[in-house]
């Protein structure tokens, strides 16, 4: 995978907002008794949401930078994420900035199955998790894109893989079988197709986590670093 220079910043601002919320997750977690407490008493309550926001931007750092990684890494992270997300969930069950980050991670790792049966069943969870965001947040255009994408998944994923496009997608490269001359044209609109499939995969997972991630991000961590020369 080759890296351009927006890459490289992405992946550099992405890995300073995780390390920070990781760091502010060491210094102050919140056990279930303590969020019972916030639950009873209001005044509290900003504590609790200070928590859930560095949660959520947590999970949406590790969403995006799951996208730049091998495969069995992309996994982890994602899981990762997944979890984070549903600690949201299990202390604020209607937030749907959370649910709308769960649906993307759910997507985001559907791609990365070239079984089918499997893939449909993430397809399916980030499905669930993107109508309650929607549910929640009614005419919120990101979630219905986002949803969109969730639905027709299976659809694009198919088509990925009659394209040669799954295989080196995953690192196996090589490609599919060669088109004849006569086809090229078909081939072209085909291409252009899978660029549209790949910018609504990709690009819309960037716009709905990195929204999330990016909130607060100069107030909670300041300026990162210059990179190292």
């Amino acid at each position: 995978m080759e890296f351009t220079t927006a890459d490289v910043e992405k992946v550099f601002l992405f890995d300073h907002l995780r390390k920070g919320c990781e760091a502010q997750y060491a210094k102050d977690p919140l056990d279930s008794d303590t969020w019972r407490m916030i639950r009873i008493d209001m005044s509290l309550s900003l504590c609790g949401d200070i928590y859930l926001q560095n949660l959520l931007k947590w999970a949406g750092s590790l969403i995006e930078l799951a996208q730049f990684q091998t495969v069995p890494d992309a996994k982890v992270m994602l899981n990762d994420a997944i979890s984070k997300l549903e600690e949201v969930l299990t202390l604020s069950p209607g937030k749907h900035q959370a649910l709308w980050c769960l649906g993307n991670a759910y997507t985001t790792q559907a791609f990365l199955f070239p079984d089918a049966d499997v893939a449909k069943g993430h397809f399916d969870k980030a499905v669930d998790y993107l109508q309650r965001a929607e549910n929640e947040d009614p005419g919120n255009e990101i979630y219905r894109k986002a949803l969109d994408v969730a639905i027709g998944g299976p659809e694009i994923l198919m088509e990925l893989k009659q394209n040669g496009m799954m295989q080196q997608a995953l690192g196996g490269g090589g490609g599919g079988p060669s088109a004849s001359s006569n086809a090229s044209g078909s081939k072209k609109i085909k291409k252009k197709k899978n660029n549209d499939f790949r910018y609504d995969v990709c690009g819309w997972i960037i716009l709905a986590c990195g929204i999330v991630a990016w909130v607060g991000m100069a107030k909670a961590l300041g300026p990162p670093p210059p990179p190292a020369r």
